[in-house]
């Protein structure tokens, strides 16, 4: 799990690569999750979490430059 202030330090180009490799990882684990293979159930949760917390990074910044 990466924190959210972690998150901040990170330019926007580092943040949308990171998640690009996110939604990579999480289709990856759907289609483990459907063929039964997948062994941490929790991944799921804490890769969709990252998901979130990456774009509402994202968000925040996109408000804060069209704000100024």
């Amino acid at each position: 799990m990466t924190k959210a202030v972690d998150l901040k330090t990170k330019s926007d180009d580092e943040l949308k690569d990171q998640l690009m490799d996110l939604k990579k990882e999480a289709f990856n684990l759907r289609f483990q999750k459907a063929s039964g293979a997948l062994e941490n159930t929790a991944r799921v949760q804490t890769v969709r979490r990252d998901i979130a917390r990456i774009k509402t990074i994202l968000g925040e910044r996109g408000v804060a430059a069209a704000a100024s």
